[in-house]
């Protein structure tokens, strides 16, 4: 747990939470400023702040519950979809600093945006640019 973290203060009931789904590692909820109807928040309940920081138990407890819970979510608010992500790190739009998958449901002419919105103007790479991008996180 983190002192100054506003998810670990709700995971110790500090302060409440809309919960729609609990396990000894995982909690989620409404999230209190929601995209759309139905907007939930599913974080470890250990303290993690970066997807690399969790371990492969946590990390498969966190993405077991987001498989399970998307398509509740989006019976439940009767959407057409849902926009499911991670915002990793503050350059990427990470406002608390504790790893959080956000299931969006979308509804058809919502004037949402896909994912590929998010990263602004696309890059254009050359052959060899891709090559040395793939040895890098290969290995």
């Amino acid at each position: 747990m983190s002192e100054d973290c506003i998810f670990c203060s709700i995971v110790a009931g500090d302060i409440p939470a809309r919960t729609v789904h609990e396990t000894d590692d995982v909690l989620a909820f409404l999230d209190a400023n929601p995209l759309s109807r139905g907007h939930t928040l599913v974080i470890p309940k250990g303290h993690a702040q970066h997807v690399g920081d969790l371990d492969d138990d946590l990390a498969g407890a966190l993405f077991a519950a987001v498989t399970e819970l998307t398509p509740r979510v989006q019976s439940a608010v009767d959407a057409d979809a849902a926009n499911v992500g991670i915002n990793d790190g503050a350059a990427a739009g990470q406002e608390v600093p504790h790893v959080h998958v956000h299931i969006i449901p979308r509804f058809e002419g919502d004037g949402g945006a896909p994912l590929h919105a998010v990263g602004g103007e696309r890059p254009d790479l050359t052959d060899e640019e891709l090559d040395a991008v793939v040895d890098a996180i290969a290995g």
